[in-house]
């Protein structure tokens, strides 16, 4: 490597600039003693590349009940009466031309209208449609703030939740998670800022793990995939026959390699891997208490249900994603997918509604019941909706539907938004928004200002361009706000 480049990377590590720098010492010193904690943090870890944000948070962590494949909207939360009139038959093409469909209904030649076969009952002050799919969800209808007015760019899956994770349909952008890592780093030292778990049982449908993934960011700021079984964390314990004393003296000296290393190059992944071998060794003792369930009391079981005892269901995830909120965890991501009913969909839908269900209104109960509710932000929903005509053959008890972006429904409770609240509305077809529209981008912008960060200022620079989770453009729903 030519000697001025090596140089100039050299000038670019905070060794080299504090060698330079006659007051960096003692600035260094003077931080230390005004804020400890901060003064150990680098630049993107600890405390994040913000410190404490732009402004006061509402949240100081996240829940994301990511419902892959896309339920149905008609289904669960978007009542429809006329469609009980129009039932059978064809949807104008005044109102299907107004959004694309996928592919898969190119050679449909009918499209008859078709309503849920689920009868729908008010709940809460707010008198919220509620289907009967959802009856534990019904009883915790005040502590939901339920955005039916949501929609997306993306028609296929892949494309959709990472637009949904990502703000771009395009693989390789930092996740959510990533972004609110990097910016504010952790409260818990001994677990990840950022931990994801994917639900047994939930449907054959893919995910792709960018959908976590850090993208241009730190590497460090990914998410860390906890799984089900002896070992929640792939590579995590020790070799046999090797002692954790062994382990911190061999981690001793790859770090001071890893820092001479960093001296010569100034490569930042450098640094993540220092900050990745010391976040794995933590974990050793941290992680095997974080996901131990064996102690919750019998009421917390019968709450969750009884799935709630089988290792990687989305009640036990559920469980543990309270668990982890306790030991402030910054963002907690499950996946549970299957929600694609193309066909079959009112048996499908409901398989889907029994095994999520109860755990869903147990974790916001559970959250509430502990204090943690005040200060965790819960989210629920997929990554689009699903259209008001069938995809294939309609029948008296069977139907399908395909992808919407046009229009979908997502919940939130807890910190920052308005209990029991309906916002936005379709029409009556349940095919087009027409009151307070709500786009990806303001969701995820308004995600991040519950958790104090101005989406347009938290940008990374990365191939001569500042990006940032929102793209270019996204509104805080100021509306929904408590």
């Amino acid at each position: 490597m030519d000697q001025r480049i090596k140089q100039i990377l050299q000038q670019e590590t905070r060794r080299n600039f504090l060698k330079k720098t006659t007051m960096g010492l003692g600035s260094l010193a003077l931080s230390g003693l005004i804020n400890p904690l901060k003064s150990m943090a680098s630049s993107d870890g600890e405390n994040g590349i913000l410190g404490a944000g732009h402004f006061p948070a509402k949240a100081k962590r996240v829940i994301y009940l990511f419902q892959s494949g896309g339920p149905s909207q008609l289904e669960t939360f978007d009542y429809k009466p006329s469609l009980n009139k129009w039932h059978g038959q064809e949807i104008p093409d005044s109102v299907r031309g107004t959004q694309r469909n996928s592919g898969m209904v190119a050679s449909q030649s009918t499209f008859p209208l078709v309503r849920s076969i689920y009868d729908f009952k008010q709940y809460g002050n707010s008198g919220a449609w509620i289907s009967e799919i959802f009856p534990h969800t019904a009883g915790i209808a005040d502590e939901l703030c339920i955005v039916k007015s949501m929609y997306t760019d993306a028609i296929n899956h892949e494309p959709a939740v990472m637009f949904m994770q990502t703000g771009s349909q395009l693989s390789g952008r930092p996740s959510i998670g990533s972004w609110v890592s990097y910016g504010l780093g952790s409260d818990n030292e001994n677990l990840p800022n950022f931990v994801v778990m994917v639900s047994q049982g939930g449907g054959a449908q893919p995910l792709n793990s960018q959908s976590w993934g850090n993208g241009f960011l730190p590497s460090h700021h990914q998410g860390v995939q906890f799984r089900s079984g002896a070992d929640p964390v792939l590579y995590l314990n020790n070799p046999y026959g090797i002692h954790k004393e062994d382990r911190r003296r061999a981690l001793d000296y790859i770090k001071k390699m890893n820092e001479h290393q960093l001296d010569l190059w100034g490569d930042p992944e450098i640094e993540s891997k220092i900050n990745q071998y010391e976040m794995a060794f933590r974990m050793q003792t941290s992680v095997p208490d974080a996901v131990d369930i064996s102690g919750e009391p019998d009421y917390v079981y019968e709450m969750y249900g009884e799935d709630v005892k089988k290792p990687g269901t989305y009640a036990a995830n559920c469980l543990l994603a309270r668990k982890l909120a306790e030991k402030d965890v910054k963002f907690i991501q499950l996946y549970h997918t299957g929600w694609d009913q193309h066909g079959g969909l009112p048996k499908g839908i409901k398989r889907q509604a029994m095994d999520t269900d109860q755990a869903n209104a147990a974790l916001i109960k559970d959250l509430k019941q502990r204090g943690l509710l005040e200060d965790t932000l819960v989210i629920w929903g997929g990554e689009f909706g699903r259209t008001s005509f069938s995809q294939g053959q309609l029948t008296a008890t069977n139907y399908g539907r395909d992808h919407h972006p046009g229009c979908f429904t997502m919940w939130m409770a807890g910190a920052g938004v308005k209990p029991g609240m309906v916002f936005g509305e379709t029409d009556e077809f349940g095919y087009n928004v027409i009151q307070n529209p709500v786009h990806v981008h303001d969701f995820q912008a308004t995600l991040m200002y519950l958790l104090g960060i101005d989406h347009e200022q938290l940008t990374f620079k990365y191939q001569g361009r500042r990006f940032r989770l929102t793209d270019v453009h996204g509104h805080i729903v100021k509306d929904i706000l408590a």
